[in-house]
C-alpha cells in the first residue's frame, strides 16, 4: 500500500509561515527553511523585548522624575525615600506622568513630603 502524506496541511503550513516573512529581505523571505529558522528566530526576539520593554520603560520613568524633582531641589532617591515615609503609594509610571505633563500636581506631592 502507498504511503499516505497530508500534503494539504503541510502545504497550509508552509504557506501560513512564509506569509508571515513577508517584508524580510533576500531569502528570508521565500525560501522555506531560511524563512522557518527567521520566524522562529524572531519570535525569540519579540519574548526577550517584551521584557526589556518594561526595563527601559521603567528607566525613562525614573530619568523623568528625576529630573523633575532636582527643579524642586531634591534628588530622585531623596524624593522616592521620602515618599515611602510619608506613606504615598503612587507608581513611577504616575509620578513621571505627573513631572511631565501636570507640574503642577508634582510639585504638590513634594511639597507633601518635604
Amino acid at each position: 500500500m502507498p504511503r499516505s502524506v497530508n500534503h494539504v496541511a503541510s502545504r497550509a503550513k508552509r504557506k501560513r509561515i512564509l506569509k508571515l516573512t513577508r517584508g524580510y529581505f533576500g531569502a528570508r523571505k521565500n525560501v522555506w527553511t531560511v524563512a522557518k529558522n527567521t520566524w522562529e528566530k524572531g519570535l525569540t526576539y519579540a519574548y526577550r523585548d517584551r521584557k526589556n520593554k518594561k526595563r527601559s520603560f521603567r528607566a525613562l520613568w525614573i530619568q523623568r522624575i528625576n529630573a523633575a524633582a532636582r527643579l524642586e531641589g531634591m534628588s530622585y532617591s531623596q524624593l522616592m525615600g521620602a515618599l515611602h515615609k510619608a506613606g504615598i503609594e503612587i507608581n513611577r509610571k504616575v509620578l513621571a506622568d505627573l513631572a511631565m505633563n501636570h507640574t503642577e500636581a508634582f510639585k504638590a506631592i513634594v511639597a507633601k513630603v518635604k
